[in-house]
């Protein structure tokens, strides 16, 4: 089969044998180039063979699915809570990191990592649900609902799945962002796009005087941004005692802004990947929200290329500016 890999921090295609072993075998039809992927080929990041963990495909008997790339262990204390994505295995658990991702021709998986999808959803689109799951846990950390405001920050994949899944929950979303393709998303999922954090454009207040707990009205501050300045300007939207949910994946320090967090007492909650609440999983959540809004796909995916070329589809992946958002491959 033609697959994906990273070697000497370039994307290159070869053959490679067909997975073999226990689990389901899944014919890949789509798997989409995650942030993280372009950040570990840069950073030389050691993975364990095939990227990709935003999957979809058809089992053997022509079946749709999406993959939850987790195998968890089933066993350890956090396993046994529904928070399998700190399972005590830590990244092995992982495909596409710790053992094989969907960037090929075919992936094997145990069963308990199909997501079974909505009639509405095909196996092109549905590889979607993926990114869609991260918003979907955040949204769930955060309690999001009709009462509360909420505030996206970064309008990357993972803000306008933010959009996605709050709007979802009920929630008025207003969001700041900066390349035109990425606002005009936002704006088709429901966001109300405005030009700063301190409620610029929507009728918010000032954040004032950032030294004090002054200033800002949103309830909850989902950052998908991952940057410094983002987070100082999320404490600055924040009403005092409101909530600030780190969803972005970063792989720097991150810097907050210590007055501001403790002037208005604020609430820090870390989100990642998904896991389950009770018998419902996070990410059979996202696709039930993905069958239900075809303007999800419709405002995400900008660019489907072959296997053959994922190295230019690699680099389209990167030009924010010239309007990609959600580049696919499709073997």
């Amino acid at each position: 089969m033609r697959a994906v890999k990273f070697v000497d921090r370039q994307v290159v295609v070869e053959d490679m044998p067909s997975p073999r072993g226990e689990g389901v075998l899944v014919n890949v039809r789509a798997c989409g180039i995650c942030g993280s992927d372009t950040t570990m080929l840069d950073m030389g990041y050691s993975i364990f063979g095939i990227p990709g963990h935003e999957i979809s495909g058809q089992l053997e008997d022509g079946t749709p699915v999406a993959i939850e790339p987790l195998e968890p262990c089933g066993a350890c204390k956090y396993c046994a809570t529904g928070d399998t994505q700190v399972c005590m295995k830590g990244k092995s658990t992982i495909f596409g990191v710790g053992r094989d991702g969907g960037m090929a021709e075919q992936i094997l998986v145990p069963a308990s990592s199909l997501v079974a999808l909505p009639r509405s959803l095909d196996a092109t689109t549905a590889f979607l649900v993926e990114p869609l799951a991260v918003a979907v846990h955040g949204v769930r950390r955060a309690a999001i609902d009709g009462s509360i405001r909420v505030l996206v920050i970064g309008a990357g994949t993972i803000g306008l799945c933010a959009v996605a899944a709050a709007r979802a929950a009920g929630a008025e979303v207003d969001l700041v962002g900066r390349h035109p393709a990425q606002l005009a998303a936002a704006r088709q999922l429901g966001a109300q796009v405005i030009e700063s954090a301190d409620g610029s454009g929507s009728g918010g207040n000032s954040s004032g005087n950032s030294g004090g707990n002054s200033g800002g009205n949103y309830d909850v501050v989902l950052d998908c941004a991952g940057t410094e300045s983002a987070i100082e300007a999320a404490c600055n939207a924040l009403r005092p005692k409101g909530q600030l949910v780190l969803l972005s994946s970063s792989w720097d320090k991150l810097i907050l802004p210590g007055l501001i967090i403790g002037a208005k007492e604020l609430d820090i909650r870390v989100s990642a990947m998904y896991g389950r609440s009770g018998s419902v999983r996070d990410i059979d959540a996202a696709a039930a929200i993905l069958g239900a809004n075809d303007a999800v796909a419709d405002a995400l995916i900008s660019d489907r290329f072959p296997l053959d070329r994922a190295p230019e589809a690699f680099e389209r992946s990167r030009d924010r500016k010239g309007g990609a958002i959600k580049v696919v491959l499709e073997p």
